[in-house]
């Protein structure tokens, strides 16, 4: 998940159809010659029978040792797989591969996997299987895990388990030589943890994100006492730029290529003025406010002539994109898939006043803390403690300011609905998106409360839909 290439062999001609095409990726990676994959979180986005399929076309194993059958807590996918390596003096080096998720998919993918697999911790899984493969003769234990190395979570205590717990398991899981680091998007070209059990090293590598750096780990065996022997790991990264593209690979998906370009240049309908997300993290700006339209209006339409139909409505939405934005003119649907990348759907919860005021204050720790009459950088202003852009959310149909000179669970003045202040135990109905909804990024209330109202299509869709029904966008409507 990720790019319209992905969305339209999941959603436009997908690949579970009978007869239906295989997987562009499926084909590159099969084509380059993969000896293995381990399963992130995204590979859940689009469901258990896309990725089954995905799994069935692939001629190498997609890896989850701690992705089970909710039922049986048996495996759902191949937990690892030992490869032999030839060597000059006729004696094979037998490397494991052993291939851990992301717990957090029983949180952000739950409408797909709830009932059906469980996501157990990243350490708990690895002590259960790195002894397995040392008994079952594997020279060198490689894990690559859908991990960051932080030891933080997102998820608060909604799960028991770590979200970034790679450097966790080289710490605590003896046996293990090196990790392949994923899910943080950080580069880290090397990073040496020492076991506390052996004593020895084990190194990590995580080459930041969407394919833009390549982890090459250069391991050095020695024969000793009839049996292979890791003497030396380490890593770096390459930077995927440097490398000219491979024609036979743009040979081989070029005419999936075509289509998905076709596709993703449709025009959908016009703006009257260009809109751009740029300053979204600081500034109201109307690119933003057009998502926050477009869900206001979804879910008014749904809740009409209901139980909730007369609570107040608000929104909320996230700059996830700073580059995102809508031309003056024609708007294609690759102008809306930028605007919203991800494959996040629409739900309605009721939260009370002081629940809202608890959650635009935890929404905005995403602000660095500025003393009064300073001078304010916005390129350094946003994204303290490491809050992604995701994760700071601004909501239409209420007023408040951000006071950024306050600490922290201080900042939010002058909440205010149509210009009365909101009292603590006003009810309102919050337009959000299912990530948020279902715990991401940890915000207070929303997971727990009542949900009134949900649409399985995609709030990219719903936007996409909404401009060829307008016909023309004209952000003076709603910015």
């Amino acid at each position: 998940q990720g790019t319209q290439l992905s969305y339209y062999y999941a959603k436009v001609d997908p690949i579970t159809e009978r007869r239906g095409p295989v997987h562009p990726m499926a084909q590159a990676m099969n084509a380059i010659g993969y000896d293995a994959a381990a399963l992130g979180n995204h590979e859940f986005n689009y469901g258990i029978e896309v990725l089954r399929k995905f799994e069935e076309q692939c001629r190498f194993p997609l890896l989850g040792a701690n992705a089970l059958d909710a039922k049986s807590l048996r495996p759902a996918f191949a937990p690892y797989v030992i490869k032999r390596m030839r060597t000059p003096f006729g004696r094979d080096v037998r490397v494991a591969v052993l291939g851990l998720t992301n717990p957090g998919v029983a949180i952000w993918d739950k409408v797909n996997v709830q009932g059906r697999m469980v996501f157990p911790g990243l350490v708990e899984q690895a002590a259960k299987w790195v002894p397995k493969l040392r008994s079952m003769g594997a020279d060198v234990v490689l894990v690559s895990a859908h991990s960051g190395t932080s030891g933080t979570s997102s998820w608060g205590d909604q799960l028991p388990y770590v979200e970034n717990a790679a450097a966790q398991v080289a710490e605590e899981v003896p046996g293990i030589d090196a990790i392949l680091v994923g899910h943080a998007h950080k580069e880290i070209p090397e990073y040496v943890v020492e076991n506390k059990e052996s004593g020895r090293p084990v190194v990590l590598s995580e080459p930041l994100k969407w394919g833009q750096r390549l982890t090459l780990f250069d391991i050095e065996v020695v024969w000793e006492r009839g049996r292979w022997v890791v003497e030396r790991v380490a890593s770096e990264v390459r930077n995927s730029n440097t490398a000219e593209e491979d024609p036979r690979i743009v040979r081989l998906l070029a005419a999936e290529h075509r289509k998905v370009v076709a596709y993703v240049n449709q025009v959908i309908g016009t703006s009257v003025t260009e809109m751009s997300a740029a300053e979204g993290p600081v500034k109201d700006v109307p690119i933003i406010d057009l998502i926050n339209h477009v869900q206001t209006e979804t879910v008014r339409a749904g809740l009409a002539g209901g139980a909730y139909a007369e609570l107040p409505l608000i929104s909320q939405a996230s700059c996830f994109s700073r580059t995102a934005r809508m031309p003056a003119g024609e708007v294609t649907i690759k102008d809306a898939a930028g605007l919203y990348p991800f494959e996040n759907t629409l739900e309605a919860r009721v939260l009370t006043g002081a629940q809202l005021k608890e959650y635009l204050e935890f929404s905005a720790r995403y602000y660095v803390r500025t003393a009064p009459g300073a001078p304010v950088d916005p390129a350094a202003l946003t994204n303290a403690d490491g809050i992604p852009d995701y994760n700071y959310d601004a909501l239409s149909g209420v007023t408040y300011e951000v006071d950024v000179a306050q600490p922290a669970g201080s900042r939010i003045v002058g909440l205010a609905f149509e210009g009365e202040p909101v009292a603590a135990d006003a009810r309102f109905v919050l337009a959000v998106n299912n990530y948020r909804a279902s715990g991401g990024g940890a915000f207070p209330h929303v997971a727990s409360a009542e949900q009134v109202w949900a649409d399985p299509e995609e709030i990219r869709n719903t936007i996409i839909e909404w401009v060829r029904e307008k016909g023309t966008v004209d952000p003076a409507e709603f910015a």
